[in-house]
């Protein structure tokens, strides 16, 4: 039978740090707030469980007001950058080269470049002209988690393919000094920059196999979350009732997701969870009362790099596979959120 398995993963940061100190000395600088708003905004940094996060430029310059396409030239200089840099430590994990990847996968909603991330990639790596290239770029936070899936229909149709996913996010590049919105303010506080990369084959190796996946698109939810491209890049979208959304849901989705297998959520050892923030976090948690263990990297994650986007499900997983010791037979729960407003979810089995 057909498996889609996800043998080795990398992920890879910028080296530029900012810590939660920082963000709240350079908030009240940038932003004209004052009295009870800034007090508030202030509180929502020390309760935001994000201890640091990393960025492609120092916070002096990040800042400054740049043009859209000096924006967009950094967007394709530190992409191209970070994504050779994770796909190649990926590849070495899982002790394959180039020319063996018959399928990438890339992933990024922070900015736009055509050609995209893959060929780049493929013309800087040596990979086969002929390897397939899907670029995904409008599914914000939840296409890493898409990404895998897809993958996984890939080695279904072809068993004995290989398949690199890349996830390159740069959310600091999205920052908007102008915009008092809640959102853009928000947004300042959770959103990091990095790169994920996982390696997926039909090969029976040792790492999770993707047994199922399940998209799920909210009804009349259009506006919860996005970005406005105007003149000065992109401009984040992000309703204050995301949370409450999820928490809505969530029971009712895992619930029928799981019951496909014959499980129920207290059956599942590891839960690979978007950490979108610490208001979903809990939400999740406290829906399917989950204990901390359970879901501690997706915290971790969080508190060492903040929100990454489509990037930050696969950081979680890759703490799951590398610094946390999953037994063989362990059963697990991938689930990212989005635009749209979707939710996407996968089955694993630890092997």
């Amino acid at each position: 039978m057909a498996e889609a398995v996800i043998a080795a993963t990398a992920t890879a940061v910028p080296e530029f740090v900012v810590t939660r100190e920082e963000v709240k000395t350079y908030f009240g600088q940038v932003f004209p707030l004052e009295g009870a708003r800034l007090d508030a905004m202030m509180a929502v940094v020390d309760n935001s469980a994000i201890r640091q996060r990393f960025c492609i430029l120092p916070v002096e310059e990040l800042i400054q007001p740049r043009s859209l396409e000096r924006i967009s030239q950094q967007y394709q200089e530190h992409a191209i950058r970070l994504g050779r840099l994770v796909a190649g430590e990926c590849l070495e994990r899982a002790h394959m080269r180039p020319e063996d990847i018959d399928l990438i996968i890339t992933v990024s909603c922070t900015g736009v470049m055509i050609p995209s991330l893959d060929a780049h990639l493929a013309n800087a790596m040596g990979f086969r002209s002929n390897v397939r290239r899907l670029p995904i770029t409008e599914l914000g936070c939840a296409a890493g988690a898409a990404a895998v899936a897809r993958g996984r229909d890939f080695l279904l149709a072809f068993p004995r393919a290989k398949v690199l996913v890349v996830a390159v996010e740069l959310a600091s590049l999205t920052f908007q000094r102008g915009s008092l919105s809640q959102a853009n303010l928000i947004s300042s506080i959770l959103f990091g920059d990095g790169a994920a990369a996982a390696v997926m084959t039909g090969d029976d190796v040792p790492g999770p196999r993707v047994l199922d996946a399940e998209s799920f698109l909210f009804p009349g939810s259009i506006d919860a979350m996005g970005f406005d491209l105007k003149e000065t890049g992109f401009h984040i979208v992000l309703s204050r009732d995301v949370p409450d959304m999820i928490r809505g849901r969530i029971r009712h989705l895992v619930d029928c997701f799981l019951a496909r297998q014959g499980l129920v959520p207290e059956e599942i050892d590891a839960f690979v969870l978007h950490p979108g923030g610490r208001k979903l976090l809990l939400a999740v948690e406290e829906e399917l009362a989950l204990p901390r263990q359970r879901t501690q990297p997706s915290w971790d994650v969080l508190s060492e790099y903040g929100n990454l986007s489509s990037a930050s499900v696969l950081f979680v997983l890759h703490e799951w596979m590398t610094k946390r010791r999953v037994a063989a037979g362990s059963l697990g729960l991938m689930a990212a959120f989005g635009p749209g407003f979707s939710a996407e979810q996968l089955f694993l089995r630890w092997v």
